[in-house]
């Protein structure tokens, strides 16, 4: 499969569980049946973390509370944030995908929603980064 075949799959996957996500703001645990495994089996693994996630979000955001965000940006941010903690894609990847879901899904008509979207999720970067730096040195 070439690189932009991949690419496009993956943002598919990224909606999907975003939509997910949204989903399971509103109604926990009665989602509908999740029919693709990885879908299913990434779920299942963001959900399991999800207060460790929320967690993570609440110690970067500064005068703001986790329930002040919409609920569209809460589940992009909760979604980058398990990505950026399984450590399997490049973390500025995993932020520009997060900030086009922002674009496409977001209702501003300005840029303020995704600049704050990239700026949380950069400082969750660095704190997740230098987690891992002291786990190594020791």
């Amino acid at each position: 499969m070439n690189n932009h075949k991949r690419f496009k799959k993956s943002r598919l996957l990224r909606i999907k569980m975003m939509k997910l996500l949204y989903q399971y703001d509103f109604y926990s645990n009665n989602l509908k049946k999740i029919s693709q495994e990885k879908l299913q089996s990434d779920f299942e693994k963001i959900i399991m973390k999800l207060p460790f996630i929320d967690e993570i979000i609440i110690n970067n955001l500064y005068n703001y509370k986790l329930n002040r965000l919409n609920k569209v940006d809460k589940a992009i941010i909760r979604l980058a944030t398990f990505e950026l903690l399984e450590n399997k894609t490049p973390y500025a990847l995993i932020i520009d995908e997060a900030v086009e879901l922002t674009k496409q899904f977001c209702n501003l008509h300005n840029e303020k929603q995704h600049k704050f979207n990239n700026k949380l999720l950069d400082k969750i970067h660095k704190q997740l980064e230098i987690k891992e730096t002291t786990k190594e040195t020791f």
